[in-house]
C-alpha cells in the first residue's frame, strides 16, 4: 500500500516537473486517517494541517489547520509566559544600572520614604487646623436650627451653613489624601524590600 501511494504521488508530481514550477502540491491526512494528494485542497479539507511538497516529493512547508480553542490558549498562555520573561529582564537590567550595593538601594528607598512622610506630616496638621474650626463653626450653628435643640431658635445662616459644608468636605478630601500617602509609603517600602531581594539575588549576595 505503500508502494502504491508513493508511485501514485511520483505521477502526480512528474507533469508538475515538467510543467509549471509554481504550482503546489498538498498531502493531509482525513479525519479518517487517509492520506491524500492533490495540487488544491477540497474546501471539506482546507482547515485540516497540511504539508506542501516540491517537485521531488519533499516536504519544503507546513501549513497548520484550524486550532483549538485549547491550542489558542496555550499558545496565550506561552506568549504571556516570554513576556514575563523579557519584563523581568529588563528589570533586572534597569536594576543593575541604576544601583551598585545594597546600601544605595537603601538610601535611595529612605529618600522617597520621607518624601510620603513629610505630606503626611503636613496633612495632619491641616487637618488639626480645620478640626478646631469645624467645632467652632459647630459650636455656633448650634444657635440655630436644625442644629439647635431650642424650637424657637431661628434658621442658620446661609453663609455659616456653607461653611460648614465645606469644612466637612475639605476635611473628608485631606483625610483621603492623609490615607493615600500612607498607602503610597507602604507600597513604596514593600517595592524597594522586593528590588533589594532581587538584587542579591543577581549579586549573588547571602
Amino acid at each position: 500500500m505503500q508502494k502504491l501511494n508513493l508511485i501514485s504521488v511520483l505521477l502526480l508530481l512528474a507533469p508538475l516537473a515538467a510543467g509549471a514550477d509554481d504550482t503546489k502540491v498538498y498531502k493531509w491526512v482525513d479525519e479518517y486517517g487517509v492520506l491524500h494528494y492533490g495540487d488544491s485542497i477540497p474546501a471539506k479539507y482546507a482547515e485540516l494541517p497540511k504539508e506542501v511538497l516540491n517537485d521531488h516529493g519533499v516536504t519544503v512547508d507546513n501549513l497548520e489547520g484550524k486550532k483549538t480553542p485549547e491550542q489558542i490558549e496555550a499558545e496565550r498562555i506561552e506568549e504571556e509566559r516570554h513576556m514575563a520573561i523579557e519584563l523581568q529582564r529588563r528589570a533586572d537590567q534597569a536594576l543593575l544600572a541604576t544601583y551598585l550595593s545594597v546600601d544605595e538601594i537603601l538610601m535611595h528607598r529612605d529618600r522617597r520614604v520621607e518624601l510620603f512622610q513629610a505630606q503626611s506630616r503636613v496633612t495632619e496638621l491641616y487637618l488639626r487646623n480645620l478640626a478646631r474650626r469645624m467645632e467652632a463653626l459647630r459650636t455656633e450653628a448650634s444657635n440655630f436650627q436644625p442644629y439647635s435643640e431650642d424650637p424657637e431658635a431661628p434658621m442658620i445662616d446661609g453663609d455659616l451653613a456653607a461653611d460648614l459644608r465645606t469644612t466637612r468636605e475639605t476635611i473628608a478630601k485631606h483625610e483621603r489624601n492623609l490615607e493615600k500617602f500612607q498607602e503610597d509609603e507602604q507600597q513604596i517600602i514593600a517595592r524597594f524590600a522586593g528590588d533589594i531581594n532581587r538584587f542579591k539575588v543577581l549579586k549573588g549576595i547571602e
